[in-house]
């Protein structure tokens, strides 16, 4: 039946890949947490902190990507690579006061880290809230 289901499916197959495809911003330098304090102030900035050799942090970036509901004009959305880029990383815990996990995601608002989960409670934030 699975091939059938995927001939046949009325899943909307647009919204199953703006799932996949998410606006992401690389976050490469420190120079741009001085354009997201500032950007916050308009709306929601997201910075998402990954690990590429961990495999629960991929697990939950799927999850993170799978379960992302907001249009692309409510917050703009950036992705750390852990691994490349360990001195921005640094510099987020250092600017905005969190300690640093991985996986994590950051909620900046008005220049400040208003949410902050990692691992599973990553799933379980409700981005909505903050918009």
């Amino acid at each position: 039946m699975g091939i059938f289901n995927n001939l046949f499916s009325s899943k909307d197959r647009s919204s199953e890949e703006k799932k996949d495809q998410l606006e992401w911003i690389p976050l490469t330098s420190a120079d741009q947490l001085v354009e997201i304090e500032q950007n916050s102030a308009k709306r929601p900035q997201i910075i998402f902190k990954h690990s590429t050799t961990c495999g629960i942090s991929s697990m939950v970036l799927r999850s993170f990507k799978n379960s992302y509901t907001l249009e692309d004009n409510q917050a703009d959305l950036y992705f750390l690579d852990l691994h490349r880029y360990r001195e921005v990383s640094n510099e987020v815990a250092n600017r905005f006061k969190v300690y640093h996990q991985s996986p994590q995601v950051l909620i900046i608002k008005n220049g400040t880290a208003v949410a902050n989960e990692s691992h599973g409670g990553i799933t379980s934030l409700d981005l909505s809230r903050y918009i």
